[in-house]
């Protein structure tokens, strides 16, 4: 166990394209095997040479440290090329079409669980600063918060025009609202409950120095969604909160069409909305992201 393990941290450090920016995949591929097919093997082994195994943890952590060191190299020029863009928008897509190119243009909608390569990219270049702690308790229909897996939102982004505004009803830390930005050029609005999270948002814009984009720090169901012609929702809440908010989002629908797009549990509870029709299909999977349009 010990020589095969010794075996493939070799052959990991022997791979010398794994060290250059452009091979981003292979070096999170590299980065993942040795989490979880080295450091995890060597943790769970129970022998009597513990010096031998705390060397070879030692060998294959300086491995990745290294690697993780090349990424945050990468990630701080990119974050740069995409600052001093005069088409921040453009400099995004092609980064991203360069780097996890396999990822931006899917003929078939995905339905996969979990985070991968792309979500490291994103989370590299556009949320990778400190968050402080959150400051308001979540109410009991509340739900907290997770990401948006990055490769449902790039296949949302390919639903939204240029002269479409976007709402992000639960954003979060912002990766929605500003990823849909990016790929489309719309307007994009972000309503969030939790002020810390809207405070990092608005840092991540300011820091792009991006234009149509907005945070609003406020309760779901006291905005204003007048303006909006596509929504979006990762399950933020459930219950009658659901139900008020989509009241708002009727009223808005009776003086023009909408489109609603979710992701998550909540696409079931929208689907028995009587004004709204799923054009997606029969909305019972949580891991596929489903597109409604309001009825006349």
């Amino acid at each position: 166990m010990i020589s095969e393990i010794q075996s493939d941290i070799e052959k990991i450090e022997a791979d010398t394209s794994i060290y250059e920016h452009a091979n981003f995949n292979a070096r999170a591929n590299a980065i993942d095997f040795i989490d979880f097919h080295i450091l995890d093997r060597i943790d769970e082994i129970t022998l009597h040479k513990e010096d031998e195994l705390l060397e070879l943890r030692k060998y294959a952590q300086s491995i990745k440290d290294k690697l993780e060191h090349i990424d945050e190299e990468m990630f701080q020029q990119l974050e740069q090329q995409i600052k001093i863009s005069k088409d921040k928008g453009l400099a995004f897509r092609s980064i991203i079409d360069k780097y996890v190119d396999s990822f931006q243009y899917v003929e078939e909608p995905l339905d996969t669980t979990g985070y991968d390569n792309l979500d490291i990219l994103i989370n590299g270049l556009i949320s990778n600063k400190s968050l402080s702690q959150p400051k308001r308790e979540l109410e009991p229909e509340m739900v907290f918060y997770q990401k948006t897996p990055a490769r449902v939102v790039l296949e949302l982004s390919k639903k939204v025009k240029r002269d479409d505004v976007f709402f992000d009803i639960g954003s979060g830390l912002g990766q929605v609202v500003i990823l849909v930005h990016l790929m489309s050029s719309a307007t994009a609005v972000g309503i969030e409950f939790e002020p810390s999270y809207c405070s990092y948002a608005k840092d991540l814009a300011i820091q792009y120095d991006l234009s149509s984009i907005e945070f609003l720090n406020e309760d779901a169901r006291m905005a204003d969604y007048s303006t909006g012609t596509i929504f979006f929702l990762y399950t933020p809440f459930i219950g009658q909160m659901m139900q008020d908010v989509l009241a708002l989002l009727q009223k808005v629908s009776r003086k023009k069409i909408i489109r609603i797009f979710t992701y998550g549990p909540c696409s079931a509870t929208i689907a028995e909305q009587n004004w709204l029709n799923c054009i997606s299909g029969n909305p019972y999977k949580i891991n596929k992201l489903y597109e409604f349009i309001s009825l006349p």
